[in-house]
């Protein structure tokens, strides 16, 4: 199991004092935060991508990364969010191929839609086209980063004509990819068809949406050969807040919940940790509460949680990653694995995926043969040659007289 961090770059105003960072600032604590996440055990950092207050995640997240590459010596970085809808395909492979280099394979990156409307026509895109234009770009993308020259045209970008991506993946092996939704069935579809992660930012949701979201993804899995459903890769989003005594926990962080600007003026924060995963009390509520996703989705690779988010001062965040890793972080590791059959595969690394790739298990994109999938595919074209010899003119000429 991989624990870690995500931010989304808030600017929020702490509603105790009143103090709002600059975006100077903000950009320097999250460097903090993501170098403190490190010490404390943390096997992940990812951020967000934005393009808009009051958000200051990079719009290149690459830029950010590249940075806390240079600073760390474990850490996964990753994305929260790469925006597949409205980045252009053929940038993402070049960007995330040289950040791969940089960090020596400690890059992995979720891919998503977003959720900020107006995002779209800045970027010359139809948010009525954001599914296709999902399953579009990252076919592109899954191209560029497995093949060495490309010949490509499509609906939304230019086409492409003897095409060589540089730099090429390092190793020869693409960075891991999981797949996020909060809600769209059809991207738990495209995690599956490629044998890719799918990660379910589940901080808004309830239990029952969520497990309904990673039982397709684990079905579909399954269907296209890449393993069976419980060994499939899952990823899950989460936030804590903690205190020693849980009354403590709920009194300070009261203010923050009901001024947050992605929840707050909604529900209350007793009626939203019973909705979704979000836990506010003791260490030991964070991690029964963890422990109970099992239940949920069952074994998964990796646990994400949202620390930083609005106003919370730098030194309380960097005290919640030190009670996360000193009090929750080693509970957990233990449990997970005690539950966790021996079949179901850890979470992808770098040096995983070249030694999948040298032994000739990579995922086959839509279903390897023997597959459901590759069944189902032969079937299909069977039945379509049949009905077209069905329907082909007869070789046999028949000819009428007519009488004079």
């Amino acid at each position: 199991m991989q624990f870690g961090i995500f931010t989304i770059g808030d600017i929020t105003t702490d509603p105790t004092n009143g103090t709002t960072p600059t975006e100077h600032q903000r950009i320097k604590n999250t460097v903090k935060i993501a170098k403190h996440a490190e010490q404390a055990g943390f096997e992940v950092f990812a951020t967000g991508q934005h393009h808009n207050p009051p958000f200051v995640a990079p719009g290149n997240p690459p830029t950010l990364l590249a940075f806390l590459a240079a600073q760390t010596e474990k850490l996964i970085l990753s994305t929260a969010t790469t925006l597949i809808t409205t980045m252009d395909p053929v940038r993402l492979a070049e960007d995330y191929s040289y950040l791969q280099h940089l960090a020596d394979g400690r890059v992995d990156l979720t891919m998503g839609r977003g959720n900020t409307g107006p995002v779209y026509p800045w970027f010359g895109k139809d948010i009525r086209q954001g599914i296709p234009l999902a399953v579009e770009n990252y076919h592109l993308l899954y191209r560029l980063w497995h093949e060495e020259n490309i010949d490509w045209q499509g609906r939304f970008r230019t086409p492409l004509q003897d095409f060589t991506l540089t730099p090429q993946p390092l190793d020869g092996v693409a960075p891991f990819v999981w797949h996020g939704s909060i809600r769209s069935a059809e991207i738990a579809e495209q995690a599956a068809y490629y044998g890719d992660g799918f990660f379910h930012n589940n901080i808004f949701w309830n239990k029952e949406h969520i497990i309904q979201m990673v039982q397709l993804y684990r079905q579909r899995y399954e269907y296209y050969g890449h393993g069976q459903a419980h060994q499939a890769y899952v990823g899950l989003g989460g936030q804590a807040f903690m205190a020693k005594n849980s009354q403590d926990a709920v009194k300070q962080f009261r203010p923050y919940f009901d001024n947050a600007p992605v929840y707050g003026h909604g529900p209350s924060l007793e009626q939203f940790t019973k909705m979704t995963p979000l836990t506010v009390g003791s260490p030991q509520q964070v991690i029964e509460r963890t422990l109970e996703f099992r239940d949920w989705v069952g074994d998964y690779q990796r646990q994400m949680f949202l620390m930083d988010h609005a106003g919370l001062p730098t030194d309380v965040v960097l005290e919640q990653l030190d009670l996360l890793g000193e009090e929750v972080l080693p509970v957990l590791r233990k449990e997970f694995a005690k539950l966790k059959p021996a079949d179901v595969p850890e979470a992808p690394t770098h040096e995983f995926l070249v030694e999948r790739a040298r032994r000739g298990e990579a995922p086959v994109p839509g279903g390897k043969e023997g597959s459901p999938a590759w069944k189902d595919a032969q079937e299909h074209a069977a039945q379509a040659a049949a009905s077209s010899a069905d329907a082909a003119p007869s070789n046999s000429t028949s000819t009428s007289t007519k009488e004079n």
